[in-house]
């Protein structure tokens, strides 16, 4: 079955997964594609009408038999519509939250990114918001031993680490007292102190 527009049911929604899977070829967010989603909901409604007035039909037919060949096909496309908004949108959050994560859970960073900003939708720049909190709740529980935030994939050998500043990050509070971390200093510090800033690549590791 076609739309008005010769188009097969679905084809729309198959662009949205196509283009998931382009965002993950070239690794690289694209803008979040606010027009072609408002259309798959629109053709979402459409299908509905159809099937309602399909049943209608069939509710009204005494020699109907059972056989609804066009009530299947509409809702096949109904389902696969959902699917595919649900991977587009799934898709896009995880890439959000793998952006988060990368910058050390440093939301403000995150959405200073005028670049990245210009592609997200208003919805989930809500969302990364409501994210962030919700990992400062988890995270407050346990500041006391473990940084939620901190990088695991090369696991500490000592508790204090000796760092370089590679960009001025202001004066932080940690285990010494304030430090003014000013770009081309070193301190030994507690790794917990400053793990973040490392993350977020303010200071690096000697």
């Amino acid at each position: 079955m076609a739309s008005a527009d010769s188009r097969q049911f679905g084809d729309l929604a198959t662009q949205l997964v196509q283009e998931s899977r382009r965002s993950t070829l070239s690794d690289t967010l694209l803008k979040y594609n606010d027009v072609l989603v408002r259309t798959v909901i629109r053709e979402q409604r459409h299908l509905e009408d159809l099937i309602d007035r399909a049943i209608a039909a069939q509710a009204a037919d005494a020699a109907f038999t059972g056989d609804a060949p066009a009530l299947l096909l509409y809702q096949t496309a109904v389902l696969r519509n959902k699917r595919c908004l649900l991977a587009y949108h799934a898709h896009r959050l995880d890439r959000l939250k793998d952006a988060y994560w990368a910058l050390g859970g440093a939301l403000p960073a995150l959405l200073a990114d005028g670049d990245l900003r210009a592609r997200l939708s208003p919805h989930e720049v809500d969302f990364l918001r409501e994210y962030n909190a919700s990992v400062m709740d988890f995270r407050g529980d346990f500041s006391a031993e473990l940084d939620v935030a901190a990088s695991i994939t090369h696991p500490p050998r000592d508790l204090h680490a000796l760092v370089r500043v590679v960009r001025d990050c202001g004066v932080i509070e940690t285990e010494l007292g304030t430090i003014d971390f000013r770009k081309g200093q070193r301190f030994m510090v507690r790794r917990t102190d400053i793990e973040h800033l490392i993350v977020q690549g303010y200071l690096e590791e000697v």
